[in-house]
This record gives C-alpha cells, structure tokens and sequence, in this order.
C-alpha cells in the first residue's frame, strides 16, 4: 500500500510535509437581479472598484516591502488593469442595457473577457485571464460586503494550500511561517504565482489538474517542490524517506552558501563565469546574496512595461546606472528593448499579428522606432562610465541589422562626446544568438561584434519550430536534441576562431544536464536565475573539462534528446 501520487510542474524548489488546507472556489454564482436602479447599481460599482483600488495600492505597498519593486509591478499591473475605462465601461453598460445589478454585470463582463483569454493559444497571454480574474473578484467581494479575503489569513497554522488558482495577490501575502507549500490545478512554470512563490521561497507545484477531487481537508500530505510531486496520505516509509531528502535539500543548501565568494571553476581548474538574469535593479539583492560574478542579461524591457508611457532617459540611465555601481566592476550585460512575442507594451501601438513570435519584435522594432533605440542606448551609453557595462542587441538575423543597429550607436556616442558627457569609449557590443540563421552565420557575424550570447530559449523552438508556450506540442521542446546541440557548437566554435567569447542566457545555463555539455563544447559565460548560481557551482567543481569534450563528442553522433540525456545522466554525478 502506498499514498496517493501526482506530478505536475515544479513551480518553486524544495520540501514540505504536512496537512492539508483546501481553498474552494471563494464565491457562489451571484444572484442576477432585473429591474434595478440603474443608476444606484452603476454608483454601487463605482464605489467598489475605488475600494478595490484602495485594496491593490495597500497590496503593492506589502509587496514592494516583502518582494521588492519587481514583484510588486504585477499589482500596479492590476492597478491600470482596475482602472482601464474599457473594462469599467463595459460593466457600467451592461448595467445600463440589461438593467441588472452591478454583480450580474460584472460577472458576466467577467466571464466574457475570461473565455477571450483563456481560448488564445498561448500559455503566457492564457494566464493573464487569472489576472481578470483577481481584480474582478476583488471588486466583487466590495460589492457583496465581505470585504477583500486573503489567502494567508485563512490558513489555520503551518498548513499545505491546495487550490484551483492562486491569484498573485493571495500569493504575495503568504507568510512562509504558516504556508508550509501551495498546489494548484492549474498554472505554469512562468505564470506570476510561480514567480512570487520562488522569491518568497514556498515550494509549489502546478498544474495538476484533478486534485481538489482527492485531497481532503486535514491530510497527510508530501509537496516535492524539487521533482513536481505531490503525495496524499504517504505511509510511514514514504514520510520517513523525504524526511530524510527534506533534511538532505537543506544540508545541501548550506553547503552550496559556503561558495559564495569561490570562483566558478571546473575540477581541472578551467574558469569559466556564473552570472545572472535580472529584470530590474530590485533584482540585484538576489544577485549579490548569490555570488553572481556579473549580470549576464538585463532584461530592459521590464521597466517599459505595466505603464502608459516609455520611460525617459534620465528614468532608464538611473536604473542602469544602479546596476553597474552596485556590481563593482563586475560586468553587466544590458539587452537593448525586446518587446513583442509574449511582451507586449500597449502605449506603442503594436499590430496584432498571427505569427507573434516570428513577427515585428525586439531589434525590428528598435530599427523601426529609431529615437526609443537611440534613447535607450544614450541611457547604457551614459551608464557606462560608472562600471563595466556591455550593450547587447536581441532578435539578430543578419548582418545588415548589426550594421543599422551600430550606426545608431555611432551617432549616439558623438552627440555625448558633444555634450561633454563622460562614457566608456570601449565598451564591449554584442548580440543575441537566438535565430537558427545567426547560429549558422556565426562566423561573418562574429567580425562585427565583442562577443556572443546564445538566447536558447527561442533558438530551441526556432529550430524545433515548436512554439515554447504550447502544451499540446511541449515535447517538441527539446534543448538536449542532437541538433540544437549542433547550433550551438556551432556558435562557440566559431566565435573563438575570431577571439570572442561566449555566453549563453536560456534556461539551459542552469539546467545541470545541459551544463557538462556546455562546459565540454567550451562556453565562456553562463547567465541564469539568481537562485541557481549556487548549484551550478558546486556541480562545475566536480566537472572535468577534458572528459566533458569526449562527452559531447560522443553526444553529437547520439540520435535524439532521450539518448543524450541517459549518456549525460550516466557519466555525470548530480
């Protein structure tokens, strides 16, 4: 006899056991009443999305306190959603048209927008209907006068939370010492419920659809945040083993703080760099508290989004500016604007396309919009004088978009040098690699830049043609095959011909089976997930450099991804 078991996605590391809370749907089906007063139920509304403004300012604050800025834009994000006048307007006029009350209307509203989301085929927009969602529910507890609820404060003690959803402002007020782990039904790795639960550090798993059938309030319950899984009723043997791998994950912890301050290097002395992804200078805690030895993509477009207009200059150079001083010396990588695809920033005007990952994004709107580029580029360029920074430019295809992209830079720096503005004059220039038809002109590209960062994230589905954020087709998603594994050797290889080096910024700089065949294919530059620095250094410590060559060697003859992860997983010691 053993407990119950479910996989699904591993949202947010580590171990927990304990009993079960279980979070039903917070609210019945509203009563739809006809005949009303329309214009008391179109004040009624009124008053309750500025309570539940109130509401989200006050979250915010909490958040920005708990969180750090970067976390709390997804409540400021919920701020402009509130105040929208679309979405406002839509509710007063189905007050208006059908006479009802203000929480029929708003349920309906509600459900429209929701069904529109929810159809798209793309997880990351998909999600934002839990977005919807919060914010209305918010509304509605105003206008039924139970007051906004709070997840946290409904658990009665260290307790597993289990839910349909957690909305990201049930998450943010979870208080690590009485939600011991949440699981949900639905959601994603990348969702902002995911996001908030590894920040605060609560394991979570995702995605598990079904589970509210079988858990019960008051059970014994296994959350491995590590592998996805989750275990209802466990039997003494199964409690008594991650007991043991809970205290395990701990030791191993502590072990990993004991590198903070060592160098990245392999078991045979081969140095290579450990840096870190950041979306805005809130993230740099993280960073430092890790031992990061640099930030290997900035991603700028963050500070574009949930907002109504670019930020200046002055708002971007102080941002990066931060960045630089607070690394001292060490280096930071600064990608040039990559909107479009998934990021979306309303206030551009941005054309709905049918193909959005393979349309108008990143450097093509940058080229097209030359005074946003030209801006953001005076902001790093001036940055540059308080630390090592190096510009990076996304999206690159050809040759001529490089060129285009430099010219801009050129004219940049001669209007400072002009204004007496001091700046770097060597600062370092490259591009992402991320296009199968970059990967291959590898070579011709290399003369014209510094250096190299490999965005394996698209190039995967590029060369795949697997669109990341489908989960019908997730399995084509594959950055151990055979053939991205090619590319990429590709890249490195000839970009050390030319003498530059190279680093790499998707998920696989910091997945530990793609890391030996990294380290064997002679990548320069890891940049990842402040979170995961620590491991990939204690893993690099027990890599050979020489054996990981004959690795990928051996990798590259491999016929598919299933192959080469059992020769990794066979030659090298987690």
């Amino acid at each position: 006899m053993q407990g119950l078991y479910f996989t699904g996605i591993a949202a947010s590391s580590g171990i927990a056991i304990g009993k079960a809370q279980v979070n039903r749907p917070r609210l019945d089906d509203v009563i739809v009443r006809k005949g009303v007063d329309v214009k008391e139920e179109r004040e009624r509304f009124q008053r309750a999305v500025q309570a539940a403004l109130q509401d989200l300012i006050q979250i915010t604050d909490e958040a920005k306190n708990k969180l750090g800025a970067s976390e709390a834009q997804i409540f400021e994000a919920h701020q402009l959603m509130l105040q929208d006048p679309a979405f406002v307007e839509s509710v007063l006029q189905a007050i208006q048209s059908e006479k009802v009350n203000a929480e029929a209307a708003l349920q309906k509203v509600t459900k429209s927008l929701v069904e529109v989301f929810e159809a798209m085929d793309n997880d990351y927009i998909g999600g934002r209907a839990a977005d919807i969602e919060d914010i209305s529910h918010r509304v509605m507890t105003h206008l039924l006068e139970k007051g906004a609820d709070r997840a946290s404060q409904d658990v009665d003690g260290p307790a597993i939370v289990f839910a349909q959803d957690l909305a990201p402002s049930d998450t943010v007020q979870m208080d690590a010492e009485h939600v011991l782990a949440f699981v949900t039904e639905v959601g994603g790795k990348t969702s902002h419920t995911a996001i908030i639960s590894r920040t605060i550090g609560i394991p979570a798993v995702v995605g598990l659809k079904g589970i509210l059938e079988h858990v019960r309030e008051g059970m014994t319950v296994i959350v491995d945040g590590v592998d996805g899984k989750v275990i209802l009723q466990p039997t003494d043997e199964e409690l008594l083993i991650y007991r043991e791998k809970k205290e395990l994950w701990v030791a191993r912890q502590n072990e990993w703080r004991d590198l903070i301050d060592k160098p990245s290097m392999t078991e045979d002395g081969v140095k290579v760099s450990l840096g870190a992804n950041i979306s805005t200078p809130d993230d740099m805690e993280n960073v430092l508290a890790n031992g990061a030895e640099g930030v290997g993509l900035f991603r700028t477009e963050f500070l574009f989004m949930n907002r109504r207009e670019a930020p200046s200059e002055e708002e971007q150079f102080a941002a990066y500016q931060k960045v630089a001083a607070l690394l001292q010396g060490k280096p930071v990588i600064i990608r040039t604007l990559d909107i479009g695809g998934d990021k979306q920033v309303p206030y551009l005007g941005l054309p709905a396309e049918a193909n959005p990952f393979l349309g108008y994004r990143a450097i093509r709107i940058g080229l097209d919009h030359t005074d946003l580029l030209a801006t953001q580029l005076r902001a790093i360029v001036r940055a540059s004088h308080f630390g090592n920074v190096k510009i990076m430019y996304p999206m690159i295809a050809t040759l001529e978009e490089i060129k285009q992209a430099n010219q801009i830079l050129e004219r940049v720096k001669e209007q400072l040098q002009k204004e007496n503005v001091p700046f770097d004059s060597s600062l370092e220039v490259g591009i992402m690699v991320e296009i199968p038809s970059a990967a291959l002109s590898a070579r011709v590209l290399a003369k014209e830049v510094d250096f190299f960062s490999i965005g394996s994230n698209d190039l995967i589905q590029y060369t795949m043609a697997c669109d990341r954020m489908n989960e019908k087709i997730a399995y084509l998603y594959q950055p151990y095959h055979p053939a991205v594994l090619r590319l990429i050797k590709g890249v490195i290889d000839a970009a050390h011909a030319e003498g530059k080096w190279v680093g790499l910024c998707g998920e696989m700089a910091g997945d530990p089976v793609a890391v030996p065949l990294l380290i064997g294919m002679g990548l320069d530059e890891f940049s990842m997930s402040p979170a995961s620095i620590l491991s990939i250094r204690a893993m690099l410590r027990r890599l050979s450099s020489v054996a990981m060559k004959r690795l990928v060697e051996e990798a590259l003859e491999l016929a598919d991804q299933a192959q080469v992860k059992r020769l990794v997983e066979s030659q090298v010691s987690k």
